[in-house]
């Protein structure tokens, strides 16, 4: 049969499942479900113009795109893709359809240059590399066996720190969203953002199906977060880690390492048995971080990046 490449049909629930369980069988260091994969295209910003394709063979669904523009940069033009392919279905063509079709929708919409990751082994790189994309920075998955592991002890706050939960913050998460303002405009990144829009940040970020409030942990001094650690759980023993950060003023106080041990020991606690994170492979500090508390590398990706004209 031949490989067919559509829209993602919101209203068909298989087509949900058939995404993210590509996704998971393609990069299984990210957590996905159905329902995250739907949110994603309902409440993502509409100048982001998100979309999500897939490539099916006989009424079965073996690759998956999404596509986005960045709405968020200073600069114009600029869009991501992330092309996924079952193992066991490559070799059939069905990346390049993808690829080739996120690419020309990106280019009507005004693109003239396209990000994408990709995991770093020798058939998918050199898969970017006919398609003329060149490798930029890398990064690192690392995995967590919670279920056999051991955490570092708890520790209890420093004087005028409260460790809280995101479910704390339940009736008005806007000092949340102005903490992660903060710190995910200090993150590497090859696309510079603006993170102003507390509505959008509501509805894709706080809303998300993935996010879990009573784990995701947050310290404050003063009334006023300094440091967070958001989660994400799959109510199948899977935890990872969305974002950790510290706001500028009180960095080097070990504040986002005291509420991520914390967090990590409540998921335990929950039934968690595995978690997961990621850091650029230049990020030593936070690789020795994570590598404290039991994280090991599991698999590395490295960013690519096309101008289309």
């Amino acid at each position: 049969m031949a490989i067919i490449v559509r829209d993602l049909r919101p209203e068909v629930r298989a087509d949900a499942e058939g995404f993210s369980h590509v996704r998971r069988l393609a990069v299984p260091f990210m957590l996905s479900t159905p329902e995250s994969v739907l949110h994603h295209l309902r409440h993502s910003h509409p100048d982001a113009h998100f979309g999500q394709l897939v490539a099916e063979e006989d009424g079965e669904i073996i690759g998956a795109v999404q596509l986005s523009l960045a709405h968020d940069s200073p600069e114009p033009g600029q869009g991501s893709a992330s092309v996924y392919v079952r193992a066991d279905r490559t070799r059939r063509g069905a990346g390049s359809l993808l690829l080739r079709a996120v690419e020309e929708r990106l280019a009507a919409l005004g693109a003239h240059k396209v990000y994408t990751w990709v995991m770093d082994a020798p058939d998918n790189r050199a898969f970017a590399e006919r398609r003329g994309y060149r490798a930029s920075r890398s990064a690192y998955f690392l995995r967590l066996d919670l279920a056999n592991g051991t955490l570092p002890p708890l520790q209890d706050p420093p004087p005028g720190v409260e460790l809280r939960t995101g479910a704390d913050f339940a009736d008005d998460p806007r000092p949340l969203f102005v903490l992660d303002a903060e710190t995910s405009s200090d993150e590497p990144s090859d696309i510079d953002t603006e993170f102003t829009d507390y509505e959008a940040w509501l509805e894709a970020t706080w809303r998300h199906p993935l996010l879990d409030p009573a784990l995701t942990t947050v310290a404050v001094v003063d009334g006023a977060p300094a440091a967070f650690t958001a989660v994400y759980t799959d109510g199948a023993g899977r935890y990872s880690t969305a974002m950790t950060g510290t706001a500028r003023a009180h960095r080097g106080r070990g504040l986002a390492k005291l509420a991520k041990n914390a967090s990590l020991h409540r998921a335990r606690a929950a039934g968690c048995t595995e978690a997961f994170t990621g850091n650029d492979t230049g990020n030593e500090p936070m690789i020795a971080i994570n590598k404290w508390f039991g994280y090991e590398i599991c698999a590395t990706e490295v960013r690519h990046v096309r101008e289309l004209v």
